[in-house]
């Protein structure tokens, strides 16, 4: 006695594969929007915030005028050059600077 066997064709599929729920689209917006940020920074806008400060570090500089840091850094540093600001503190790149008293 021979035993044969029944082939059955099932398509299964899979759910995973065909829902993208996990997923979001990234060409939608999640509602936030983030702070424009410049390149260019405006020397009496500067000036004026780190006059208002007791000492101001190149990232406090940066996010009180809406710049990138690296545009705050060069700032600070030729204003350092030029004699308008001196560093007080601060190590490894984090100095603290403060306005020369005239």
């Amino acid at each position: 006695m021979a035993a044969t066997k029944k082939t059955t064709n099932v398509t299964k599929s899979n759910p995973a594969k065909d829902s993208k729920k996990g997923k979001k689209d990234k060409g939608e917006s999640s509602g936030v929007r983030k702070a424009e940020i410049t390149v260019m920074l405006n020397e009496q806008q500067a000036m004026k915030v780190i006059q208002n400060s007791k000492v101001v570090t190149v990232q406090d500089l940066a996010r009180q005028t809406g710049v990138k840091i690296s545009a705050a850094n060069a700032f600070l540093k030729e204003a350092l050059v030029k004699g308008t600001v001196k560093k007080v503190g601060g190590y490894s790149g984090h100095y603290l600077y403060q306005v020369v008293s005239s």
